[in-house]
């Protein structure tokens, strides 16, 4: 195991000051690619020094709050809120209060209020959940005050700030995580102790999706409306790969003895964003001047250093029923989720698939232990305060993140990269290395093996 981190030193106050992120081109650069040249540690498998597990939080819209109210439950301290509006960090800040967990101070009233909060020196952890330009910027400025970074998914959007993220992380000798919540659901941590147990063979074949109706909050007038139909006028690709491919990647280990290789990515035509607003925004609305590039249904496959494969799908801009897929397939059997359903040679009933009930043994110790909490708390069926709960435990601990800035990078570049092959014509994009070849030695993922 890595040395754990050094505890963070209160002196290193001066940061970064930081612009928005930079927008994904059609093209790539292809040094942008390659490894950059560098003599810092890796983070590979480092622990937290063990912490109060103080936290801050960035970004307060739905999410951010959604993330808040699972965290009071735990035993993390919420020490700072920051938010540009000022009655969404004084109605956080009224949710701490009510949970008993004190007064947090607040932080408010433009892009760059978290940069007063980033010299407070008695914060562990920043949690980011803002709109996704801002995940890079902020996340860099908390390491470089000496704070440790969470960002909400899809995590980092570009390559150059795939290389960024990872380097300060390196640097600063400071996490920078995302915050999968996927990756902690009741179906995938049952799926991933069976996967790393081998009772689904030798694994071959996973299919992650982000299949989701969003087009009325697209179209708000708050919150995510105000920035997130803006992707869909920018680029074609696949805009949020990770709660699919997250869960998969964590059974395949990949970064963990094997890797993402390269991709195809090919989309449909346009049609699902045009027709909604046709049919429910006014004429004299600004969003017809809008423009929308991103095909409906993005599909990217994805080839990894041993041989397996992965689809990744996206479209949430057409009617249809959640699903995130999450199929995974081995020489010994299968699962498929929505609804959840597997099959295992020899199992009884013939070919027909069986339920979950058949394995319980290998349900999740943070299920089995946490998961009556987790029920209760609330937040897509559990899996946020599954999340949360494990973050809170890794700092006080003092144990390696579940995923770290290599895992943040690899399955954020998915994006962009999908991008430069639809527009390339559907040609194969190879995906970096961002361990820079420790992938090769690693172990596996920490949630795979958590008692």
């Amino acid at each position: 195991m890595s040395e754990p981190l050094p505890p963070i030193d209160s002196s290193r106050r001066d940061f970064l000051r930081l612009g928005t992120a930079t927008t994904v081109g059609l093209a790539l650069a292809t040094q942008m690619h390659a490894a950059p040249v560098t003599h810092a540690r890796t983070m590979i498998d480092v622990p937290f020094a063990k912490s109060a597990a103080r936290i801050a939080i960035v970004g307060l819209g739905g999410r951010g709050t959604s993330l808040l109210k699972n965290l009071v439950a735990t035993d993390a301290e919420i020490v700072a809120l920051c938010d540009i509006v000022e009655s969404k960090v004084r109605a956080a800040q009224a949710i701490v209060g009510k949970a008993g967990k004190g007064t947090p101070e607040i932080f408010y009233g433009n892009d760059h209020s978290y940069e007063k909060l980033m010299k407070r020196t008695d914060i562990d952890l920043v949690i980011v959940s803002t709109s996704w330009a801002w995940h890079a910027p902020i996340s860099i400025a908390a390491m470089e005050s000496g704070k440790h970074a969470a960002m909400e998914v899809p995590g980092v959007t570009t390559i150059e700030d795939c290389w960024k993220v990872i380097d300060t992380s390196e640097r600063t000798r400071r996490h920078c995580m995302i915050l999968e919540n996927c990756c902690y659901g009741y179906n995938e941590t049952l799926i991933l102790r069976m996967a790393h147990a081998g009772a689904l063979g030798e694994l071959l074949y996973g299919e992650g999706a982000y299949l989701h109706d969003l087009r009325e909050i697209l179209f708000a007038n708050e919150s995510e409306g105000l920035w997130r139909r803006e992707d869909h006028t920018k680029r074609d690709g696949n805009l949020y790969p990770t709660h699919g491919l997250g869960p998969i990647a964590n059974c395949m280990q990949v970064q963990r003895g094997d890797r993402f290789h390269h991709l195809v990515s090919m989309s449909t035509m346009q049609r699902g964003l045009e027709l909604y607003r046709k049919e429910h925004i006014p004429a004299n609305d600004p969003k017809w001047k809008e423009k929308y590039i991103c095909g409906d249904m993005n599909i990217s496959l994805i080839k990894t250093e041993k041989g397996r494969t992965i689809t990744v799908k996206h479209d949430v801009v057409n009617p249809r029923p959640y699903s995130r897929v999450n199929m995974l397939t081995g020489t010994k059997g299968l699962f498929e989720d929505y609804p959840p359903r597997i099959y295992v040679e020899g199992q009884k009933g013939g070919e027909a698939y069986g339920t979950l009930d058949a394995w319980k043994q290998y349900e999740h110790p943070l299920w089995s232990k946490e998961g009556d909490a987790a029920r209760k708390s609330g937040g897509h069926g559990g899996m946020d305060y599954i999340m949360l709960y494990r973050l809170v435990q890794c700092l006080k601990q003092g144990l390696a993140p579940d995923m770290d800035v290599y895992d943040c990078a690899a399955w954020g570049s998915i994006y962009p990269l999908s991008v430069q092959s639809v527009a390339s014509g559907s040609a194969p994009v190879d995906v970096p290395d961002f361990t820079r070849g420790k992938w090769q030695v690693r172990t596996a993922s920490q949630i795979a093996t958590s008692a």
